[in-house]
This record gives C-alpha cells, structure tokens and sequence, in this order.
C-alpha cells in the first residue's frame, strides 16, 4: 500500500507541474529539487579486507546478504563459457554437504541461496540466518567441485545454447557482442558448443580458488538488523576468510567504425529483421557526463514509450511493437545501442527513420518541454526506486567501486534537474556518431539483406554466423534437372518402400490406425508423447507428465480441440485448416494434388550431410522448410516460422524439427529420434514404439 500512494504522490506532483501555464519562450525557471535521504548506510571492514555495508529496514523479519567481487572482467579464450559454469558449480556442493544435503538445508528454512561468477546471494527469515550465513560462507570458502556436476551443467548449456541458434534475439545480442568488442575482449566472448565442450574441471576451480578474496569483495546486508549484529555474525563467518593478491587485467579499448558498416546474420524463414545499431562508447560510471547522457538517451529511445524511437517507429509508422535505445557506461568500454523488430519489408525504411533521429538530436536542440518532461519522469522512476532496500545497498557499493562522489545519490535529482538543452545536445555530439555506426540486422537474407546496401559507406553487406564469424552461403545449386518433384518422389519411395500409385495406395489403405509413443526429458521430468492417427484423417497427440495430462489436441475429422492444464479451447480459422490438412494419415503422398507449393532452393548441409533444401507455400499463404538427405532421400529437417500475437509480445517463433535413425515398421520408414526447437523449449525425443491397426476408437479423438 505504501509503494502505491508514494507512486500516485510522484504522479500527482508531476501532473500538477505539468498543468501549470508555461512561457514556452523561455525555459521554465526549476524549482528547488527534491532532498534525497537515503537513509542510514553503515560501513565497516573486516581485516581480511571484506567491505560490508549495513541497510537496516525493521519492516519485515526478512535479511538478505549479497557478496560481489570487484575484479577484472576475465578473457575466457577458447574455454568460453566456464565463468557461467563455475559460477553455477559453487551451489552444487561443498567441503562440508554434497549437493543433496545442501539442497534439503536451504529447502528445511524457506532461503534462497543462489551464485554466480561473481556474485553469492542469500536471503531468509531473521530467524534463519546464521544457518543461511553457515551454508553462503561454506559456498564462498569450501565449494567443491566435482566432475559429474559439470557434466551435468555441460549438458544444460550445450541445450541452451542449441536453442538460442533459431532465436533472432539471442542471434542479434552474440553478433553485436563479437562485433562491438572483438573476440579478444572480455565483452565480446561468445560461448560456443566447441568451448563449453573444453571447459575442464581444474579451470572452473582455478578461477574460484584465484578471484574469490575477502579483499576485493562487497558484503551488502539488507533487513531487521542491527550493525552490532552484523560485525559479530560477519567476523564468525566471514572472518576466517583469507585474503589473497588478484590478478588485474588491461585491454585495448574498442572504437567505432571509421564509416558506417552493415552486418547481416542470415536467420532462415525469417518474417521479421532484428535491428540493432550502434558502437562502443567511452563513458565511465564517474564521468561527470553520465547524468546529462542518460537524459540525452532517454529522450532519444531510453525514457519508455515516449521516447522519439518508440513514438516515430511504433506510433507513426507501425513499423514495429516498440523501438529503443541505451547508452551504458563501463569501466573499460561503453556502448551506445538503438533497436527494434520490424517487419521485412520496411526493414530498410525503419533504418532510415532511426537514421533521421540519430541525425535529428546531434543536430537539433530539444524543446524545453520535451527535456521537462523527461527530467519529471526520470525524477519520478529514481524516487519509486528508494523503495527497496536493495537499491540503496547497492549505492552504497557504487560510489566505492566507482570512485563516485560521496554525495552523488543524494545530489542526483539536484545534478538531473540542472540538466539544459544545451547539454542535451552537447552529449548528442559527443557520445553519438551517426555516420560511424555497425548496423546489425538478423534477418532473411532473400528478402531483406539486398536492400541494405545502400546504409553501408562501402555500398557492401559483411555477413556473419549467429557467433559473429564471417559467413559463407552454404546454399549450393542443385543438380541439373533435379527439381522438387523428383526429390519428393525419392522420399516417398525411400519411406514407404513403393512409389506413388495405385499399388501403394493398396498397401496403405491395410493400415488403419497408428499409434506412435516417444519420452522426453525437460529440467529433469520425464515427458511422454503419444501420437495417435486414424484413417482417413483423424489424429491426436497427449503431452503427459506421469499422470497429469499436460496438453491434448485432437481432429475428429471435422472439428479441432486444444485442451490440457490451461483449459479447454476449440481451434478455429486458419489453424483448423492447418490441423486438417496436417491430420491425413500418411498424407505426403498426395503432395501434388496438396494445393502446395513446392521449390527446390538447391543443396544445403545438415549436420554435415548435404540435403535438398524445399520451399513449401502453402494454400493459407504460410510457408516452411524443408530438407531431404541427398543420400538416404530420408527428410532430416523441417523448419516453421510463426509470428507471435502483441499480447504475447510480438515478433516470431521459430520451430525446428530434425529426424534421426529411422526403422522399419510395418513397412514403413519412421525416425526413432527427433529433435525440436520451440523458441527457448529444445526436446529430445526418442520414440519407445511404434504400433499398427491397434483398432484405435473414435473416443481417443474426442
């Protein structure tokens, strides 16, 4: 209750302002900015060098404890990926509990202990937490690593990273990433199959056992305590910590472009372009600038929905959900980024309205009411922060770790109030460099990569890999006189042992229902698929979950249903006609008489073995992929694309499917492994068997 009358306070103040009559001829003479207490902040050292700062809030009975390292980043080479590792080893077991014991403790009190490469957290009832500090301390100083848990993790990560190939997002934030930094940057490491595959053991430990030292760590205690308190329960803890000399660590500095580039990572299918434009900056967290620039950003793509991007990209050209940028400040580099999804077909045109507004705020000042209206509601968003606690820890943190003035926080609203247009405009020149930008665009090559050569000075697209290495079209011509056709033709007969015709249709027509089981596993549940088929036309498919039905969908022939843990719905329109046309059992060998469309694109590679690549359009308009192994004829890949409604987000969701090790059963060839990426959701599946004419009823298709 509190939080929201400070908030409608907040608004009201700023509604009343803002009612008041201006002289837009002049600017608005500022009233006395607001004092900013941010309550009692304690600090003390302990003598092995750990920094702890104490936030009493008696509010609840709750503490939290949150230790951080103040290091170097750290280049992780060809072992990319094993900070992320090592951070998550360090909860997975200690010298005192292996991962179980540790699991029940936490789980007995109702804490939350997490950590990470840099970072060990932990939070719970007052009443708990010397047993939460006993387990956070025994991570800090004991952790133990052991080589089936790295496995494990190795697992997860290679997963992940698998799933992220066919996310645009994930794609755009690796390929800027390796081409703002370098791969010789700490920032501008990507971690790969190849190096999570070589992280070892001894190097998660090296760095736990080189980097994780009193002295050049933060402790920030928040909650129903009392400094006293802290200094006795910190010294037992922490006290025997040993402190130890830390590695620092120099890096060359990353600059723009001499001119603007533009940057293509080719995302097949793609309905939509993943924009991103940008180039490092150099602007320190102490740099007396940083107040004014992120008045200047926040006017430009930074402030939410009224900033000019969203406004002109969303509002008045419906080219996108929301358009934004950000200007980070760091210790070794910043950068400065703008960005937003659109459409393929305005991809160039949405280049060229971020261009005018980047152009627009270097070269042309900012109305007095526009920066007003910024700094109130800048004012506003800092004031509802003050809140939490949290928040003033970590202040506290900053201005040690930063070298920030001491009264930095409490001048703040001061510092942001004092900000004019004239500022505005200077950091605009400063910090922005329109014509020495990397434009980045993941998208369609065929539809969109073409166009956008107009945007780079050399009048050239670069084209990139989803890491950020250079890219090679894999896509080579098909042999002469081959067409997909000729190549649908080859499945059939591989699949079903006969060509198309009357004596296949025969052979067909004895199977009158099949039923095809396959397990799954996903964060350590065991799922179960059951795919049932019924001639002519009828087809169900059950997600279990031991005996929980997860989700059902089901065509009785004439009617669709979706039903499942999220309620029951009828499927309708479009997917109705899509569920129909996918029901026919054994339906891909009526492919001439579909209403599709089918294109051979030419030979591509999967997995190393080269493929015919197809282009399906189907009668609805949507299209997908499709790949067949040159060798077998046997299909290995499909690929679908499916744009996502606003209420979920907008943008697009890429489905991909690959088939493995196929068998013979009842005459037939199916593939007993499949593989399926669902945006983030990634499933191996293995089929368990496959049955024939099990005289299935009509009820399973209810």
């Amino acid at each position: 209750m509190k939080k929201i009358l400070s908030l409608v306070l907040v608004l009201a103040v700023t509604s009343v302002a803002f009612a008041q009559k201006l002289d837009r001829s002049k600017r608005p003479v500022a009233g006395i900015a607001p004092e900013i207490k941010l309550g009692k902040i304690e600090k003390f050292t302990l003598e092995n060098g750990l920094k702890v700062f104490v936030v009493e809030n008696h509010k609840l009975p709750k503490v939290a404890y949150s230790l951080s390292l103040n290091v170097d980043p750290v280049l992780e080479g060809d072992m990319a990926g094993y900070l992320d590792l090592t951070g998550q080893l360090m909860e997975r077991g200690t010298k005192n509990r292996t991962k179980q014991q540790f699991d029940e403790e936490i789980d007995f009190i109702g804490a939350r202990l997490s950590s990470s490469s840099n970072r060990v957290y932990g939070g719970s009832l007052k009443k708990h937490q010397e047993k939460l500090l006993d387990m956070m301390s025994d991570v800090v100083m004991n952790a133990e690593f052991k080589q089936e848990e790295l496995d494990k993790l190795k697992k997860q990560m290679l997963s992940g990273i698998a799933s992220t190939k066919d996310d645009p997002d994930a794609i755009a934030s690796n390929a800027r990433a390796v081409l703002a930094y370098g791969k010789d940057h700490p920032y501008g490491e990507v971690a790969t199959e190849a190096s999570v595959e070589k992280v070892t053991l001894e190097k998660c430990n090296e760095y736990y056992i080189t980097y994780f030292k009193p002295n050049v760590s933060y402790l920030a205690v928040v909650g129903d305590v009392t400094v006293e308190e802290v200094k006795a329960l910190t010294e037992k803890y922490f006290g025997k910590w040993e402190r130890g000399i830390v590695p620092r660590h120099k890096y060359r500095t990353p600059m723009p472009t001499e001119k603007n580039e533009v940057a293509f990572v080719h995302k097949e299918g793609a309905v939509q372009s993943v924009i991103n434009i940008g180039h490092p900056i150099s602007l320190k967290q102490n740099n007396p600038d940083a107040i004014k620039a992120k008045v200047m950003n926040a006017i430009l793509g930074g402030g939410g929905f009224m900033s000019r991007l969203n406004m002109n990209l969303r509002e008045d050209h419906a080219y996108t959900y929301g358009a934004r940028s950000s200007l980070r400040a760091d210790k070794l580099v910043g950068i400065f980024g703008a960005s937003a999804k659109v459409r393929n077909e305005v991809t160039d045109s949405s280049i060229v309205q971020f261009k005018l507004e980047l152009d627009r705020i270097c070269n042309e000042k900012v109305s007095e009411e526009e920066l007003s209206n910024m700094i109130k509601y800048m004012t506003g968003t800092f004031a509802y922060s003050l809140q939490d606690p949290q928040t003033i820890a970590r202040f506290a943190i900053n201005k040690d770790r930063y070298n920030l003035p001491d009264d930095y926080y409490a001048n703040y609203l001061k510092n942001l109030a004092a900000v004019t247009v004239d500022d505005v405009q200077a950091m605009a020149k400063k910090y922005i460099k329109p014509e020495n930008m990397t434009i980045l665009v993941v998208g369609n090559k065929g539809e969109v990569a073409e166009i956008l050569k107009p945007f780079a000075a050399s009048k050239e697209v670069d084209f990139y890999d989803a890491s950020g290495n250079e890219w090679v079209e894999p896509l080579k011509p098909a042999p002469e006189g081959m067409t997909a056709e000729n190549v649908l033709d080859k499945y059939i007969v591989a699949k079903y042992g006969m060509a198309p015709g009357k004596d296949l249709s025969k052979k067909l027509k004895k199977i009158k229902d099949v039923t095809v089981k396959m397990e799954a596993s996903m964060q350590g549940q065991t799922l179960n698929f059951t795919r049932y088929q019924k001639a002519p036309n009828k087809f169900a498919l059950a997600i279990t979950m031991g005996a929980m039905v997860v989700q059902k969908q089901t065509f009785d022939g004439t009617k669709g249903k979706v039903s499942g843990m999220q309620g029951n719905n009828d499927v309708e329109g479009e997917e109705l006609e899509e569920l129909k046309s996918s029901s026919k059992m054994f339906g891909d060998i009526d492919y001439k008489t579909s209403g599709n469309v089918y294109v051979l694109l030419g030979v591509e590679p999967v997995e190393g073995k080269d493929a015919y690549k197809i282009e399906v359009t189907k009668k609805s308009g949507s299209k997908e992929t499709e790949w067949y192994d040159l060798e077998t004829s046997m299909q290995v890949k499909a690929m679908q694309v499916s744009e996502m409604p606003e209420e979920q987000g907008g943008g697009s969701m890429t489905s991909v499917t690959k088939f493995y090790d196929y068998k013979v059963v009842g005459g037939v060839n199916y593939a007993h492994k499949i593989n399926q990426a669902a945006g983030p959701q990634v499933f191996d599946m293995n089929v368990t068997s496959v049955e024939q004419n099990t005289k299935l009823g009509d009820e399973v298709f209810q």
